[in-house]
């Protein structure tokens, strides 16, 4: 199968990014392949790509602007979940935003994913706000947010 790799995509993967984020969520969260060549093409975003072998098996999108950097969306396929890619994911996340200089990096995470919010947590991200009835289900969203040390 191989170890993961991670590599840095852009507009050219945003079909296999769909791909990927139609597997991950709901129907009324899932996002198409011309939302995702919009949000590649905006100023300060990118995403990166794990592969298992050959096989992408999941992605992570952000932005960085003005210091600061947002985790926009972050999936993983089922059959590759509970093996450390979502980490993996994250920690690309973090070394970018730093590359980017951000200072601080957020997220929203459902309150409903017990599993999302463990992983932020163990990443250093802490509860900064609370966004309610945030996603299409009604749920309410925790805003979560990570300090980036200087030259860190």
């Amino acid at each position: 199968m191989g170890l993961p790799q991670m590599q840095s995509v852009g507009v050219g993967h945003a079909a296999v990014l769909a791909c990927l984020h139609t597997q991950c969520f709901t129907p009324q969260e899932q996002w198409d392949t011309a939302a995702m060549l919009s949000l590649l093409g905006s100023a300060g975003v990118c995403a990166g790509l794990v592969l298992v072998g050959e096989q992408p098996a999941g992605f992570v999108m952000l932005r960085c602007v003005a210091g600061e950097a947002e985790i926009l969306t972050l999936c993983v396929l089922p059959a590759y979940r509970r093996q450390g890619l979502a980490a993996q994911l994250v920690a690309w996340s973090l070394a970018h935003a730093r590359a980017q200089k951000a200072e601080m990096v957020f997220l929203e995470v459902s309150v409903g994913n017990p599993a999302a919010q463990k992983l932020y947590a163990q990443a250093g991200f802490e509860q900064k706000g609370l966004r309610r009835a945030y996603y299409p289900d009604g749920s309410d969203a925790l805003v979560l947010g990570h300090v980036l040390e200087c030259g860190g």
